[in-house]
């Protein structure tokens, strides 16, 4: 192995990118750049160290079992270099105040927390979780620097990030009786998911009553988990124990929605942070929207059998 002491941060850092998201293009799209720049610069890492840390094939990406052990140290060694530029910066900790909506955050919020916190340990990131229409209002009056959304009417600013599928949710022992308004449990008055599923059930005659209003959409989650009413949810954030009644019950079917990243910040180390939450948040998005409603449609039919 030669000269340990002159290893590239740089280089390492890519390394390590490469190592947890198990993929080129993610850690390109992640790192602000390509493919084959990653590709040099791990390769460069290699020949420093005299073995080779990735294996890659079309289909994988894995690390060798030197890659595996020197991974941990990798990381040690980056948290070690960030801690040190802090000590001598005269630049205050940044923060970051980040608006989710509940109705699109789930399985990725927590990695991309992680992400964020390995990418900038002195970061502090305020997170805010309400409605789209809410965060999009704290947005405009410059309370948040970003915000992860659902699209909101004809706004066609920020980065589209994934669409998302909806469905009619319930217990599989909610009762919806012919000709009687359906139950509906919404998190408030102004809930965009709320206005799809009205605008819908308007539009194929379907009578309904609003049965339950709770504060956000976990309030609404144990409403239509407790059997109380039926809800409107992005199919891969549905209460556990819930399954589609679309068919069951005759309801119509909802359009997609657009998931979008706003965000007005232009600064280099702000472009970073950004790079970092699309590369996270479009991780959990990889599986086609047809599977995931082929298996929610399998379930229903399961059940519902």
């Amino acid at each position: 192995m030669t000269d340990m002491t002159t290893l590239d941060v740089d280089a390492v850092k890519t390394f390590v990118t490469i190592a947890d998201l198990k993929s080129f293009t993610r850690a390109a799209e992640t790192l602000g750049t390509t493919q084959g720049a990653i590709s040099v610069k791990l390769k460069r890492l290699e020949r420093q160290l005299g073995h080779r840390l990735i294996e890659r094939t079309p289909r994988l990406v894995r690390l060798s079992a030197q890659g595996a052990a020197f991974l941990a140290p990798a990381q040690e060694l980056l948290a070690a270099h960030d801690r040190a530029v802090a000590a001598l910066s005269p630049v205050r900790p940044r923060r970051f105040s980040l608006g989710i909506a509940t109705h699109v955050g789930g399985a990725e919020v927590p990695t991309l927390l992680a992400r964020l916190h390995a990418h900038d340990p002195a970061l502090t990131i305020e997170v805010r979780l309400e409605d789209s229409r809410d965060l999009l209002d704290a947005f405009d009056r410059g309370e948040i620097d970003a915000a992860i959304i659902r699209r909101e009417d004809d706004r066609r600013d920020g980065e589209m990030l994934a669409t998302d599928h909806y469905g009619w949710f319930a217990m599989p022992d909610f009762v919806h009786r012919a000709g009687e308004p359906l139950r509906l449990a919404a998190s408030s008055p102004s809930c965009g998911v709320l206005n799809i599923a009205t605008r819908a059930l308007a539009a194929a005659g379907i009578p309904w009553t609003e049965s339950f209003l709770g504060c956000g959409s976990f309030a609404v989650a144990d409403a239509v988990a407790a059997g109380l009413a039926t809800s409107v949810f992005s199919r891969r954030l549905a209460p556990a124990g819930t399954i589609e009644v679309s068919r069951r019950l005759g309801l119509p079917a909802l359009p997609p929605s657009e998931i979008m990243l706003l965000s007005a910040l232009s600064d280099a180390k702000s472009r970073a942070v950004l790079k970092t939450i699309v590369g996270a948040f479009r991780e959990h998005h990889r599986m086609p929207a047809s599977r995931a409603a082929e298996e929610i449609h399998t379930v229903t039919e399961v059940v519902g059998s």
